[in-house]
């Protein structure tokens, strides 16, 4: 029997990124073990990882091209050929008829995080001239809150978590969202350190803390100004830190100086007592960090949130403390990476959608309107705002193509769908937005049926258009995914791996020799060179100076009550819940909302306010903040979606670093009633 083992780094959208091996037996990938060379995951993997191959040989993934005519469920196979030159054909008519391709919507997102699959987007750039989406929907707002802050959005070594004395998990919930960092947790609590959880959610994690605190979502910001007060109050603060690393700290002062307490009470839903001891402690327990979480600054004041948290930690001087400091996460390691070439240039500028109204924008695009999508790497019918608003948006585009692996939501929507090759059956190269470590997939086996890479999908679509119309689209068809792979590595990429060529990864995965605090040495890329309490930058663009407290958004009479939609250990957004394992979807609700709405126990309820409805069944729980309606992250029946639910709202930051402010997912409203 013949067999290989192969290496790999999980593509998906998550803190991990973890490596992984298969073992190949003629022809057919029978295991998948974690990679005991990859120096973060340390040879685990995930739930998902380990049931990765029930995915990879699901009977119900796509391995054809198809086509559905008309949209209802009718899909019959088709070929490459034919997929081509309808897209391709399609593209030229409403150039053709329009001038340029600004009627060509082009989304490809998170999917797969892998540096090979931006090709849709950098067909977008190649094209010059077709309408995109800019903004996050995951974590734009703390990227510009640590940008105003320090000058660039970066974050520790996460292995270097473990040094810490005292850690705050603010807002994340690594036992199910980054399970390989609770390890680093634990060696915290093991050598006497203390875990403190701040959530409106009692989560797996806080249950193994040392402390938690529930507070009132959207208050994050005034627990963190409060707690600045009480250190300044108390002489808790690091003056040299204060005086030569740190702009701003005189206005600063006054701000706090003008708080007032009991509208603090109010808004965190915490004592001013129980402040002061939380802000004593953090201050008595060098290094201390703090681990913000994506989900913060999910609100109209997410960035404020970020900002005047990230204050507490140059207060106190842990900023630049080994093992100190603020984790968020690190943008720029994907960055590394070559990403823009000559032939890029010279096409025209992109028109940009904002992704946290994208139906809206969709819908009033104008001269000239929108006529076409193709979606990749995304599930935007499941995770964007007013999904059932975008589903009617997208049904009256003349064609819609979807590019992926299942018929998702979003791909039955869809009139052509194209089936994408998974991480084991091509050439990629996986940077992680978490810690420093970088390995290459290399494909185990050829792709199932017709199965096709991102990047060779989008070069044969460009030669198909220039085929119909020479010259019309200048993105290198002729280049394969190992020319591909010598294009984004670079020289840079190279030293800091300590490699001369990628297949050396083969070999396991490198260390970027990067600092282990990127503030370590007090200087920052900010305009005064400082950490900047007081940023012009920010004020500038309309943003406050200060990292002052914004008050949270409120309810309304119709729609009293806050929805939160967290992740949760059963999926990654939309995916992996097709593996038929992920508990029953519930809405969470505090004894007293129930009481008050009278609500049974696994009853159904119905869940609604102006954009969409939902039923569920209810769990009453102390777990969750009395308005607060929780809602896991699980798929519905009967075609409900959560976000149906979701207003397009825009968070308070996030255009500096994703081009548009992201999305106040929890900042949704509802109402509820028995069914």
């Amino acid at each position: 029997m013949a067999s290989k083992f192969c290496r790999h780094i999980c593509p998906h959208n998550c803190y991990n990124t973890c490596g992984l091996v298969s073992l190949v037996e003629d022809g057919r990938i029978t295991g998948l073990y974690g990679d005991p060379a990859h120096g973060y995951s340390r040879g685990h993997l995930c739930r998902f990882g380990y049931r990765y191959l029930d995915l990879f040989y699901h009977p119900e993934r796509v391995i054809y091209p198809l086509r559905q005519v008309p949209r209802s469920g009718n899909w019959r196979r088709i070929s490459w050929d034919e997929a081509y030159e309808l897209i391709a054909g399609k593209m030229l008519e409403i150039k053709e008829r329009y001038g340029s391709f600004l009627p060509v919507f082009l989304y490809s997102n998170s999917g797969n995080i892998g540096i090979l699959h931006q090709a849709w987007n950098w067909l977008a750039q190649a094209l010059g001239a077709v309408t995109t989406a800019t903004g996050s929907l995951c974590w734009g707002a703390g990227l510009d809150a640590m940008t105003y802050s320090c000058g660039l959005p970066d974050s520790p070594d996460p292995e270097n978590m473990a040094r810490a004395n005292y850690l705050l998990v603010w807002g994340t919930n690594p036992a199910c969202t980054a399970i390989h960092q609770m390890e680093y947790l634990y060696q915290i609590q093991e050598k006497g350190g203390r875990i403190v959880v701040i959530d409106p959610v009692f989560t797996a994690t806080a249950a193994r803390a040392d402390l938690y605190i529930q507070i009132k979502p959207g208050g994050d910001g005034a627990l963190a100004v409060g707690m600045a007060r009480y250190l300044w109050q108390e002489g808790l603060v690091d003056k040299y830190f204060l005086e030569n690393r740190v702009h701003g700290w005189s206005a600063w002062q006054e701000y706090l100086a003008g708080l007032d307490v009991r509208e603090l009470e109010e808004v965190t839903g915490l004592s001013w007592k129980s402040i002061c001891r939380l802000a004593e402690e953090y201050a008595s327990h060098k290094p201390a960090a703090v681990w913000i979480g994506f989900g913060m600054q999910r609100h109209i004041n997410g960035g404020q949130n970020i900002r005047a948290i990230t204050a507490l930690a140059a207060m106190t001087g842990n900023l630049t403390e080994e093992g100190g400091g603020v984790y968020y996460g690190r943008p720029g390691t994907g960055g590394l990476f070559t990403d823009s070439w000559e032939w890029m240039a010279g096409r025209g500028r992109p028109r940009t959608l904002a992704v946290h109204e994208l139906a809206r924008g969709l819908k009033k695009a104008a001269d000239p309107p929108v006529k076409m999508a193709i979606v990749a790497n995304a599930n935007p019918l499941v995770q964007n705002a007013v999904t059932r608003e975008l589903k009617n948006t997208l049904g009256e585009l003349e064609l819609v193509v979807f590019c992926g692996h299942f018929l998702t939501e979003t791909a039955k929507a869809a009139d052509v769908f194209l089936p994408a090759a998974t991480f084991l059956e091509c050439w990629d190269v996986v940077p992680s937005y978490w810690h420093r470590w970088i390995g290459i997939n290399e494909p185990a086996v050829r792709p199932r049926g017709e199965c096709c890479s991102d990047i060779l999908i989008v070069g044969k679509l460009a030669e198909t258009l220039n085929e119909l119309q020479p010259g019309s689209c200048p993105f290198p068809y002729h280049w394969t995914e190992e020319v591909w792979m010598e294009q984004v590595f670079n020289r840079e990429v190279y030293r800091l791996l300590g490699i001369r060529h990628y297949r050396e990864l083969l070999a396991g995965p490198r260390k970027l020799n990067l600092p282990a605090n990127p503030w370590g040495e007090g200087r920052f890329a900010t305009p005064s060179g400082r950490f900047e309490l007081v940023s012009q930058k920010a004020a500038r663009v309309g943003r406050p100076l200060l990292p002052v407290y914004v008050a949270p958004a409120a309810g309304t009479e119709a729609y009293p009550y806050r929805l939160i939609t967290p992740h949760t250990g059963a999926g990654l957004n939309s995916q992996f819940y097709n593996l038929g394992d992920a508990p029953e979807p519930v809405a969470m609700v505090h004894p007293r909302l129930a009481r008050e709405r009278n609500l049974g126990s696994q009853r159904p309820a119905r869940i609604y306010n102006q954009w969409g409805e939902v039923t569920l069944p209810v769990t009453i729980t102390h777990h969750v903040p009395p308005e607060t309606i929780v809602c896991p992250q699980r798929p519905l029946t009967g075609g409900q979606m959560l976000n149906d639910l979701t207003a397009p709202l825009a968070a308070d930051m996030g255009d500096v670093n994703c081009g548009n402010p992201g999305l106040a997912y929890y900042d949704t409203f509802v109402n509820i009633s028995p069914v």
